[in-house]
């Protein structure tokens, strides 16, 4: 046993303590931390415009600050893109995270010094929860792999800009260094089937004790490993035990994990987002994460039935409830403002508070981290079908992740009027338009993790019918464009043509 391990479960327990000391204070931590929110943001150009020096508390701030997504701050960012300081947080950012834009192309998510060091902070007790949980820190000792985007960042005006898990690179602490692999200029290759046969060339004779991605990419690295060895991923890595994940739904994914493992292992769920780091999974036996609620984000929490209401109600964390769901909003100290991230979650406990992701506001598909909305699949399709004679009664797209065989893939379920000549030439222009449209989704298809998508033709009357035999036939009830699971699919499998 070296001398980290033996540092690390006693440093385990005392960060244990700390954070749940917040924790169980939950209303108190996240006054102060909106009290602080406030007072450092009084005299930005965001906070002159919504009267930041005259809120006092938060009917005051909902008052005064609207729900926003990209699009309600965008103005504010494209100020700060070109050069200005003091616009929605102090100074300006050391980051932007790169991301893929619903409406507007990418997006540019502010990283700041305040903000910057609650991401690394929450990855790192994510791992001391468990040694002291487990009294196990013997993983510290051997190899341990992110499976992230490459670290190489660019200039924007003087701030630096790249994907998110690119930018945490450059925060692996000195006395993991060491450990980490892979090494930094295979991390750097943009070619995600280049650089899978490097990272197996770079792991396959290592100790491996700790292995962290999302899940289908991490999925694509054990597949790799077994073709090669012919070795389950335990043969070749004894001493793996947790497996480090986010983004997705892991479900999905666990049969075929544990059969490409080949022996029952832990799981540790993370939920960050370029916007903040919000939740960690602290506990093997209790369900759902731990809410950061002492790291610099305010959250408010807008039913989510009630979401699209005229004035829906806004509520703290002391006035949520178990059983609910809700869409998620941020205020942080990187300058986001009553801040819609999409994401929908319930809460699982209220002491401490712990949260499960539970899906989107709005229709999407991220079954391999893509984020597809429905606003993409829609021109896709239009793109492909316009000034031909090709009509659609009807679709859903839903994602496959278990083929029988070869690569997983978005199925598209289609209900034709009048029927293509050449279906898969269809297919091809509305991959090609997919591609265009998301970043994720043209990664992954270039990266050889999904291949271009599939259309299932459904009979004519096949979507009356499905709808029929689920009881929600009529006007008032209509087909989800795009699904996150199968439960639509794999009924419409009885209608097909």
């Amino acid at each position: 046993m070296s001398i980290k391990s033996k540092i690390a479960l006693p440093f385990a327990k005392v960060i244990r303590k700390q954070v749940y000391k917040w924790a169980s204070n939950p209303v108190e931590t996240q006054e102060k931390t909106f009290q602080y929110l406030i007072k450092t943001a009084k005299n930005t150009a965001f906070g002159k415009d919504h009267n930041f020096e005259q809120i006092k508390n938060y009917q005051d701030f909902k008052n005064n600050v609207p729900v926003n997504d990209y699009e309600g701050i965008r103005s504010y960012v494209d100020r700060m893109v070109e050069g200005e300081s003091d616009v929605l947080w102090t100074g300006r950012p050391l980051y932007y995270a790169k991301t893929s834009g619903t409406t507007s192309g990418a997006k540019y998510i502010p990283i700041t010094k305040e903000s910057m060091p609650t991401h690394i902070k929450a990855a790192r007790n994510a791992l001391l929860f468990y040694i002291a949980e487990t009294g196990d820190a013997s993983f510290v000792d051997g190899k341990m792999i992110f499976l992230q985007g490459s670290p190489i960042l660019k200039d924007l005006k003087g701030v630096q800009l790249g994907r998110l898990s690119g930018i945490v690179a450059h925060y692996v602490p000195k006395y993991l260094q060491k450990n980490r692999l892979p090494s930094w200029e295979t991390n750097c290759i943009e070619d995600w089937e280049t650089k899978v046969d490097a990272i197996v060339d770079e792991t396959i004779d290592q100790e491996m004790s700790v292995i962290s991605g999302i899940p289908s990419w991490v999925q694509m690295y054990f597949e790799r490993l077994y073709d090669k060895t012919g070795k389950t991923v335990a043969e070749l890595f004894p001493k793996f035990n947790f497996f480090i994940y986010g983004g997705v739904n892991f479900e999905p994914y666990k049969n075929k994990f544990e059969s490409l493992i080949g022996k029952k292992i832990d799981y540790i769920e993370l939920y960050p987002a370029s916007e903040g780091f919000i939740a960690y999974q602290d506990s093997q036996t209790e369900k759902g994460m731990l809410l950061q609620l002492n790291s610099g984000i305010f959250y408010e929490f807008i039913p989510a039935d009630q979401f699209f209401d005229e004035n829906p109600p806004r509520l703290s964390i002391g006035e949520v409830a178990l059983g609910v769901n809700y869409v998620i909003i941020l205020n942080t100290s990187a300058g986001l403002w009553g801040y819609n991230i999409g994401d929908t979650v319930e809460f699982t406990s209220l002491a401490p508070y712990r949260i499960k992701v539970t899906g989107r506001i709005k229709h999407f598909i991220s079954a391999f981290g893509e984020h597809v909305i429905g606003k993409e699949v829609e021109k896709a399709l239009n793109d492909a079908i316009v000034g031909t004679n090709i009509t659609v009664s009807e679709f859903t797209v839903a994602p496959q992740v278990a083929p029988e065989s070869g690569l997983p893939y978005h199925e598209w379920f289609i209900e034709f009027e009048n029927e293509p000549e050449d279906l898969e030439a269809l297919a091809a222009k509305m991959d090609k338009s997919m591609q265009e449209q998301n970043i994720y989704y043209f990664d992954l298809i270039t990266g050889s993790v999904l291949k271009p998508l599939v259309i299932t033709k459904v009979k004519k009357g096949g979507f009356h019918e499905y709808m029929k035999s689920i009881g929600k036939f009529g006007g008032q009830n209509k087909i989800p464009q795009l699904s996150d699971n199968r439960k639509i699919a794999d009924v419409l499998q009885n209608f097909k043509a």
